[in-house]
């Protein structure tokens, strides 16, 4: 079979300390990740206890909920800023307009 892709270890940790630091319960998460009609609530549970890892555009969701880039939940190296959400800024970086959704 091939080898395992490395995880981040402190992904779990990260997700955890997002959701708290937004000051959200696992209901309420779901519904700002844009999911509470895809997925139950105890999937929360289950990506911050590290039971099941979350999808790359649901770290993505994540990351754009809390303001970071998605290089601060992956990278173990990296800690989280100390106020959430944060204010990420991506210079340079243009989207395609299509593909904005209305906040």
């Amino acid at each position: 079979m091939g080898n395992a892709r490395p995880k981040p270890k402190r992904l779990a940790e990260k997700l955890r300390a997002i959701r708290l630091g937004l000051g959200l319960s696992q209901t309420q998460m779901l519904k700002r990740l844009e999911h509470e009609h895809t997925m139950h609530y105890g999937r929360i549970s289950e990506y911050e206890t590290a039971k099941r890892e979350p999808t790359l555009m649901v770290i993505l969701q994540y990351a754009r909920v809390a303001g970071v880039h998605l290089e601060d939940i992956v990278d173990d190296e990296l800690d989280l800023p100390g106020r959430l959400p944060a204010t990420v800024r991506y210079k340079g970086i243009k989207r395609r307009a299509a593909s904005r959704k209305k906040r």
